[in-house]
């Protein structure tokens, strides 16, 4: 496993993960990996059909320096996974705090009731 993430900056992993998961070929990428769990550098651009191969390990190196995958070299082949421990996990709890309290709210609102304007209802 190589990593070239700079962690001199502790905000710059969900930055860098965010400007990786931008572009659909690394969100496809990703969604590969999602359901193999870990595969080699070639069957993964065996299944990006949208670029070519040589893209599709730049784009691997982007999610790897932004601490979403890990690459596991086994003599000449690269294997990539997911990594839930790097910057993933930041970009998950960034959301699950958005959409928890987006989620609260709207709740709230539904429990509550339409709000009436007291003029309306006189």
């Amino acid at each position: 496993m190589s990593s070239d993430r700079d962690t001199s900056d502790p905000g710059s992993g969900a930055d860098l993960a965010f400007d990786a998961l931008a572009d659909p070929v690394r969100r496809e990428i990703l969604g590969v990996l999602a359901e193999e769990d870990e595969t080699s550098a070639g069957a993964l651009a065996e299944r990006i059909t949208s670029v070519g191969r040589t893209a599709v390990s730049t784009h691997l190196r982007v999610l790897r320096v932004a601490g979403l995958v890990t690459e596991r070299r086994e003599g000449r082949f690269r294997y990539y996974s997911i990594d839930p421990s790097g910057a993933a996990a930041e970009v998950i709890r960034l959301l699950h705090g958005l959409f928890r309290d987006s989620l609260r709210d709207a709740r709230s609102a539904v429990e509550d009731g339409p709000v009436t304007d007291v003029a309306e209802a006189g």
